[in-house]
């Protein structure tokens, strides 16, 4: 996680209507595994524009504004996912954190992730506190990202724990890279980080940039305008070729 963990930020002593439409254009993913899959790939491709945007500036949080400041220009308004505990190795939903006073239209999607995950069964989405790794903040912070169509997560690091957050900025959405060039660089490295099925993994990551995709045994194959990457893998999905 050496990569991602640049994206953590220490110490730092508004509602989003059209960055929390829950995404309905594919049948409900049932598994932790498959939420990954789906929307890793993308959320994992923004992350890398939003490091860009916000460099190594601190953060300051005003929940009141629904507001996450990093600097002069970079005032963005956020949705509270969580939260994750150092000592106990915890995450807590921010529904179920009754004592923090969140303001309740910071708790959109939050709120859908708990209903998409009694619907369907994935306990990830729907159990208010359980044992966690510093990864999985990683992990939910990205499905988010993704599900929600927000510009990028941040992982706002206060000593004794860590407030995972989505943030949809046009700032953001303006600088991010829809480079084809880019995809057989970013998609190594995701994978790299996270256990998953590449093949699935990749092809919603297509999707998700507007590519069309076809498969053939074991080779897939996304075009858009005029640009085209292939890829290959083994019996196991795992990849073995990328060019584009």
């Amino acid at each position: 996680m050496g990569f991602l963990n640049k994206l953590f930020g220490k110490n730092g002593g508004a509602e989003q209507p059209e960055g929390s439409k829950l995404k309905q254009n594919q049948h409900p993913c049932k598994t932790e595994q498959e939420l990954l899959e789906r929307y890793g790939g993308i959320g994992f491709e923004r992350q890398l524009d939003f490091a860009d945007v916000i460099g190594s500036n601190s953060w300051n949080v005003d929940m009141q504004k629904g507001e996450m400041d990093f600097g002069p220009g970079l005032v963005f308004p956020i949705q509270v996912l969580g939260s994750f505990s150092h000592s106990s190795e915890t995450w807590l939903w921010a529904w179920a954190n009754t004592q923090s006073g969140i303001p309740q239209k910071l708790l959109q999607q939050a709120l859908q992730l708990q209903k998409y995950g009694a619907d369907n069964e994935i306990d990830l989405l729907n159990i208010s506190q359980f044992d966690a790794t510093k990864d999985d903040m990683h992990m939910i912070g990205m499905v988010a990202s993704g599900m929600f169509g927000a510009s990028a997560y941040y992982i706002a690091d206060y000593g004794q724990g860590a407030l995972v957050v989505t943030i949809k900025s046009d700032l953001i959405d303006k600088v991010q890279k829809n480079d084809h060039y880019r995809i057989p660089t970013v998609f190594p490295q995701l994978i790299s980080q996270f256990e998953m099925n590449h093949k699935a993994a990749l092809s919603n990551y297509l999707m998700a940039k507007g590519y069309k995709v076809t498969e053939n045994d074991r080779k897939l194959t996304g075009s858009k305008n005029g640009n085209t990457i292939t890829a290959e893998f083994d019996e196991l999905d795992r990849l073995t070729k990328l060019s584009g």
